[in-house]
């Protein structure tokens, strides 16, 4: 299974969380890439160049996956090879999480705006770089420029379970309103420019 596609999941220094991920992973037929070159932008464009794979599938080191996952983008990918395919978001852990990912998958629903953690994949022929130009939010730079190169985006009926470490960390409600300020800027500029 995953015969055609690269798994590229980009590393920052010291990462440890995507052990658990490989672990599942290995036993796939996928090519599977680890970039480390300093962004993540950077790691991620530089594990595509390398990818040798039909599809590129983009996953965060503190991902979970589960074979239900991996059936579900397996049969995506052969029915829909011209998409950008994304899963529904699912935290690791309850409580206030649950909005956050009701929020996210509906985010991704209505305007068709998906962000990294929800496992993008997409033909490599229909890749286009991250840009490394950016500071962040370069998964959500990504996904609206395959929206102006004419790729439709299919979700995936699985849920992807990251990890709410940062949410823990930094707070639920300060990290959340980083983040919605951020792609709302980021939408109106890029999407009506």
């Amino acid at each position: 299974m995953l015969d055609n596609v690269s798994i590229i999941i980009p590393l920052a220094d010291n990462e440890t969380a995507h052990h658990n991920l490989i672990t599942v992973l290995k036993d796939t037929n996928a090519e599977i890439i680890l970039p480390s070159k300093g962004t993540r932008a950077k790691s991620l464009n530089a594990g595509a160049a390398k990818a040798s794979r039909a599809f590129l599938w983009f996953l965060h080191a503190d991902s979970s996956i589960t074979t239900e996952n991996i059936s579900a983008l397996d049969k995506a990918s052969r029915e829909h090879p011209s998409a950008l395919h994304y899963f529904d978001l699912a935290f690791d852990d309850g409580g206030i999480s649950k909005i956050n990912a009701w929020g996210a998958n509906l985010r991704s629903q209505l305007l068709g705006l998906p962000f990294g953690d929800q496992g993008l994949c997409i033909a490599k022929e229909h890749f286009t770089p991250y840009r490394e130009d950016v500071p962040c939010a370069e998964d959500l730079h990504f996904v609206i420029s395959a929206h102006k190169n004419d790729i439709k985006l299919k979700r995936i009926g699985s849920k992807l379970i990251t990890s709410a470490r940062k949410y823990r960390e930094k707070g639920w409600l300060k990290l959340t309103c980083q983040y919605q300020i951020i792609w709302i800027e980021i939408y109106f500029k890029e999407r009506f420019s």
